[in-house]
């Protein structure tokens, strides 16, 4: 018999009195000397469905070993459920244990574990119905990207995860190499990379924008969904060292061009998952965060507020708050400083644009002023950047002098000038994090529980 997928046992009606096959782990089992009754998921929602079995009818030992965590196959009757809390059940005929779990060992056996506690099993809390909505809204959100953009006409491209560029010019990436570290080949005290693979340093991305321009640049609009990284020693709850980036870049576009696309894109995906999820956006918001449903709809109905860097250091001046972080025109500003601009003081979503030159990178178009540059940050309740971009720079000779202003190894970038040289245009593009726009969407206050593997200083369990 085909299974039913426990969904479609609870949303499809028309299946009332029909014998079904259903496949899980079990979450609960209670009853009397009589009846037991299961509760069963299999990840496909939220919600278990109630297995009502009659003891007369199966073994004492099977029903012994039948445990929370056990996996089992059931076969039997879909019927309308007499009990709270449930709209149908299964009357069960046959069972079959797949994989006991010995309760004195298994670590799930009780309800309502930090979220702390459930990194330490980073193998198992998948299973628990906290990090099942987490990654069921992940996939959720990631399908919504690339349905946006293939509607908008975009194309995808996959950008390169091993490059010699620097495309931040932070200089945090992680090294990859292919000779042997306890005898690497140096020639005058210098490591001879010569003898490496590429034959030159070679590390992994921290972005693929420098690459999506050049396929924006010919194919008008493209979008990147990849991994990234970045080796910061950092312990924060908004950094990973892999995480996920999203990374449209548009020929053609200015920056009001690209604010635009950025207002509209991630409220797209906010309405997604109000839409498609509202199961799992529901159990978040009951247990864990009860704003979360109020706090997605806010944004999805409400203008993004747009002001330049300028007015909002002028207004954090003025707001006599007692910042942990100094606030003066040329920082950067900091979550803090972000979250009082939409929390407090406007109470709305935030673009920022027109940021000093010298805190951001330099592919960013120069205005005329000579200090701000074409970038455009979007601020969110409760996360504060969740989007960074800009127009980017078409002119060959400012960028190039832009770059040796920086000292940015010319023989590096070459490639990327090239294209200012050969039919350059005005394009834009931006960044979503895709673990920052999780903790928006579900709530979560730690990056750690929006990513199935979390990659952090001194931890890579899997």
């Amino acid at each position: 018999m085909e299974r039913t997928k426990i969904i479609d046992a609870i949303k499809h009606y028309q299946e009332i009195g029909k014998t079904i096959s259903v496949k899980g782990w079990v979450r609960t089992k209670r009853g009397n000397n009589s009846v037991a009754f299961i509760a069963l998921n299999d990840g496909s929602i939220v919600h278990n469905i109630q297995i009502v079995v009659d003891l007369a009818n199966f073994d004492e030992t099977l029903i012994k070993q039948i445990t929370t965590g056990a996996c089992i196959h059931v076969i039997g009757k879909l019927v309308e459920s007499q009990g709270k809390g449930q709209s149908v059940e299964i009357q069960a005929f046959e069972i079959e244990l797949y994989g006991s779990a010995d309760p004195e060992s298994y670590p799930l056996q009780k309800k309502g574990h930090s979220v702390e506690f459930l990194r330490e099993i980073g193998h198992l809390r998948p299973r628990t119905n906290f990090f099942g909505c987490v990654l069921r809204l992940r996939h959720a959100m990631a399908f919504a990207i690339h349905q946006y953009f293939n509607d908008k006409g975009f194309f995808y491209m996959h950008t390169p995860l091993i490059t010699a560029s620097d495309a931040e010019g932070a200089g945090e990436m992680f090294n990859v190499t292919t000779m042997d570290l306890n005898n690497i080949p140096k020639i005058d005290g210098k490591v001879d990379y010569s003898q490496d693979f590429f034959g030159k340093p070679v590390s992994l991305t921290v972005s693929g924008q420098l690459e999506g321009e050049l396929g924006a640049l010919a194919l008008g609009g493209i979008y990147t969904c990849g991994p990234t990284f970045r080796a910061e020693n950092s312990n924060t709850p908004r950094h990973l060292a892999e995480f996920w980036m999203i990374e449209p870049e548009v020929a053609f576009n200015d920056i009001t061009d690209n604010m635009n696309l950025a207002e509209d894109f991630i409220k797209s995906l906010v309405k997604y998952a109000l839409e498609h999820n509202m199961d799992d956006l529901q159990f978040l918001n009951d247990m864990f965060d009860k704003e979360l449903i109020e706090r997605l709809n806010f944004v999805v109905n409400n203008d993004f507020i747009r002001l330049p860097y300028t007015e909002a250091i002028d207004i954090l001046l003025n707001s006599h708050v007692k910042f942990e972080y100094k606030v003066e025109w040329g920082v950067d500003l900091q979550s803090e400083h972000e979250r009082y601009l939409v929390e407090q003081h406007f109470k709305k979503p935030v673009i920022l644009t027109d940021y000093p030159k010298d805190i951001k990178a330099f592919y960013m178009k120069q205005n005329d002023d000579g200090r701000t540059v074409r970038a455009m940050d979007v601020l969110f309740p409760k996360i504060g950047e969740i989007i960074g971009g800009s127009e980017r720079e078409e002119s060959y000779e400012k960028l190039l002098r832009r770059i040796q202003e920086l000292h940015i190894p010319e023989k590096d970038i070459w490639w990327y000038l090239e294209t200012r040289k050969f039919g350059s245009a005005p394009h834009s593009g931006f960044g979503l994090g895709f673990e920052r726009l999780l903790l928006f969407v579900t709530g979560m206050t730690n990056i750690r529980d929006v990513i199935p593997f979390p990659r952090t200083p001194q931890n890579a369990e899997f």
